[in-house]
């Protein structure tokens, strides 16, 4: 049965919203099918990464249609952003939760009810009140989008109980379409999500879990606190989130880094919810760069420019990790990733597992995310295929698929480690284990009598951190396993009996060494053109942020870091070519467009005169100094340019509809003259002919501000 599509009418207006409030020319492919599903009342589940514009699938069909879209959504920071965005493009939307009085709750309902409000953002918590109920059934709701759906499935990764009672909404309203958004669903939480909203014959629409604005790379949890240092120093103005696996851990590491003199706070569920909320606002203003946060710091953030993400442990799933990442780069500016990766936490993520439930299933999950930290092959074909995707080539945007690592023939290094484990009975972990190797002389070591084995001493040619990424790579390969429940003890498995006897291949990738991985990781030096876009997006962004301020939002909700971009790269300068910059609809143009469009010229004028070249914003250098008073001749001076150029720019500002009295350089007798000879050859583009025309007797710069006189006066009568 073919699903009803919307008529043409509603289609066209669905696209002006998208235009002319949100700023941008066209839907994404699913986007566009999702909508389009609401607008013609039926259910559907949406699936797209974070960042993929999951919003607009509902607040475009709510703004499109009659009545209000009731939209519930776990977390209140989450709420207050969207709304404010909402507003920030010209939409009415409120929120409700227990963040305000009383008495603006009711304000709220009385607007919600008297049709004033066009989205209404709520907690289930909310929800459930039998008040709010009443509330309900006295408006009319023409969409319910269930946000972050995947908590309402046991199989999901961040299950929420108060979610599985949202059963009611299709029994109480069977006529009011739902749709249920999330970033993250395998297909058993898929499956649950339909069945817990009894939406079952809803459609999905799935799209690409790809982020290919993302890098990803991971690395040995060695020395990851210099590590860090040096990753956030290399981009000091860039936000970012460090995930950490403990409570302590996130103040431990918060503070070892303010030390190193970063601009670093930490985030826990144990802190006193007034402080919290304050690490959050500060964060999401661009007033704290950097983040130390437990999972708590999740869904709750919609800040568009955060730039890299770091996973200081092992996060327990793919899924969580997945979600986590996400939160860099929503904006689909370029971000970076990093995965600090150690058998520690793989370790006490199995201890989370013994004292809880579902024990099978999260082992698997987690052995899942053991496998994409140890790969040797691009990582997002292994984090795609989990959510049932297939990348059909290497991403080139992974670590492994920038520097694929160089192996070497690793079977007598191998052979030396589990020989020192059997000569000790397998009773040492992974430190002894090493220390024996090396020959080291500690007093236990000595006490056990381990330095008359065969094997002590027998790898002191290879450095500690060597021999740790070697054992690292020999239990990746199944050649040793860590006996957890003896105190983590190495074991020899019957792989590893066959390499000991060399009757097996042992391939392993090559350690680097400091300065090797400092000259990977060094990025290239910007061109010129790209140190002009850097420089004008600071610029940009001070400027964003000096608004966001008076205003009291976050600097995102202004412009996004892509708009910001954009903004850098194709320098608009009119009205015009400002509403061609995607996220800038009409609303924002008008509130913040001259601003911008100042602070652009400006540098422009700036680096003009520093004699760097912008092209093709010449004239605007001009346009400012005849602003300041100088004349063509003072200007062609001070620009040590030809005064015929000056001209040619005077002509192309008031061509442009800049306001420019070109009466001061022209006599109104010569304009009609000239005028009259354009009409006459019929010439609007090239000057020869005209010249020609007037035998020569008439100079280049009047014929070229006639032109643009004639050129202007032809445009203005045809529209």
């Amino acid at each position: 049965m073919k699903t009803a599509s919307p008529d043409i009418g509603t289609l066209k207006h669905a696209q002006e919203i998208l235009k002319n409030t949100f700023g941008y020319d066209q839907f994404r492919l699913q986007q566009e099918h999702a909508i389009t599903q609401a607008l013609t009342d039926k259910d559907a589940l949406v699936i797209m990464p974070t960042g993929g514009g999951k919003s607009l699938c509902y607040q475009i069909p709510a703004l499109v249609k009659d009545g209000a879209c009731l939209v519930i959504s776990p977390l209140i920071s989450l709420m207050k952003d969207q709304v404010e965005a909402l507003k920030q493009n010209g939409v009415s939307a409120a929120f409700l939760n227990s963040s305000i009085s009383a008495s603006e709750q009711r304000q709220v309902e009385e607007d919600f009810m008297a049709g004033q409000v066009k989205l209404l953002y709520v907690s289930p918590e909310k929800l459930m009140t039998r008040d709010f109920f009443n509330v309900l059934k006295s408006s009319t709701l023409n969409l319910i989008a269930v946000d972050e759906a995947h908590c309402i499935s046991q199989w999901g990764h961040d299950f929420r109980p108060e979610y599985t009672k949202l059963k009611f909404l299709k029994e109480q309203f069977p006529e009011t379409p739902i749709m249920a958004l999330t970033a993250t669903a395998d297909k058993a939480t898929r499956n649950d999500i339909l069945s817990q909203l009894n939406i079952t014959k809803a459609k999905t629409f799935l799209s690409s879990f790809d982020r290919p604005n993302l890098s990803l790379a991971v690395r040995p949890a060695q020395k990851r606190v210099e590590a860090i240092t040096d990753w956030i120093n290399s981009q000091p103005e860039e936000s970012g989130i460090i995930y950490c696996l403990s409570r302590k851990s996130t103040e431990s590491l918060a503070q070892k880094l303010q030390k190193q003199g970063i601009d670093a706070d930490f985030y826990h569920a144990g802190m006193d919810p007034q402080v919290k909320d304050k690490v959050q606002e500060r964060f999401t203003k661009d007033d704290l760069k950097v983040v130390c946060a437990t999972i708590a710091f999740g869904m709750g953030i919609d800040k568009s420019n955060v730039r890299w993400v770091i996973h200081h442990n092992l996060p327990k799933n793919l899924e969580s990790y997945y979600q986590e990442i996400g939160r860099a780069g929503r904006d689909g500016v370029a971000s970076k990733t990093l995965l600090f990766y150690s058998y520690s936490d793989v370790m006490q993520l199995k201890q989370f597992i013994e004292e809880g439930e579902q024990k099978q299933l999260l082992e698997a999950k987690l052995q899942r995310m053991q496998q994409f930290a140890e790969a040797t092959s691009c990582r997002r074909k292994l984090l795609l295929s989990y959510f049932g995707e297939q990348l059909e080539k290497d991403c080139g945007n992974c670590d492994i698929c920038k520097n694929p690592p160089e192996f070497i023939d690793g079977l007598k290094l191998a052979q030396m480690a589990l020989s020192a484990v059997a000569r000790t009975q397998q009773k040492v972990g992974t430190r002894m284990l090493i220390d024996i190797l090396r020959g080291s002389g500690r007093n236990d070591l000595f006490q056990l009598g381990y330095q008359n084995i065969k094997t002590y001493g027998v790898g002191k040619a290879h450095s500690y951190v060597d021999w740790q990424h070697y054992i690292g790579q020999f239990l990746n390969l199944g050649l040793l396993e860590i006996a957890f429940d003896q105190h983590n003890i190495l074991r020899i498995t019957d792989l590893g009996k066959k390499a000991l006897y060399s009757e097996i291949e042992v391939k392993i990738s090559k350690p680097e060494t400091q300065e090797q991985r400092k000259q990977r990781l060094t990025p290239a030096q910007p061109t010129k053109k790209a140190q002009q876009t850097n420089a004008l997006f600071e610029r940009l962004r001070t400027l964003r942020k000096q608004i966001a301020e008076s205003q009291g939002v976050p600097a995102y909700v202004v412009f996004s870091d892509s708009t910001l971009q954009e903004l850098s790269t194709h320098k608009p300068t009119t009205d015009d070519e400002l509403l061609n910059i995607s996220g800038i609809g009409q609303r924002k143009a008008d509130q913040y467009g001259r601003e911008f469009i100042h602070e652009i010229v400006t540098f422009i004028k700036e680096k003009t005169l520093e004699g760097e070249k912008i092209k093709g914003a010449t004239h605007l250098v001009t346009y400012e100094l005849l602003k300041e008073g100088l004349t063509p001749q003072e200007i062609a001076t001070k620009r040590n340019l030809n005064k015929v150029t000056i001209f040619s720019h005077i002509a192309t500002l008031y061509e442009q509809g800049r306001d420019v009295d070109i009466s001061q350089y022209i006599t109104e007798d010569k304009l009609e003259k000239i005028i009259t000879g354009i009409e006459e050859i019929g010439q609007t583009e090239q000057l020869r002919p005209l010249f020609d025309f007037f035998e020569e007797k008439i100079p280049y710069d009047q014929l070229r501000l006639a032109m643009a006189v004639y050129k202007r006066q032809t445009k203005t009568e045809r529209t």
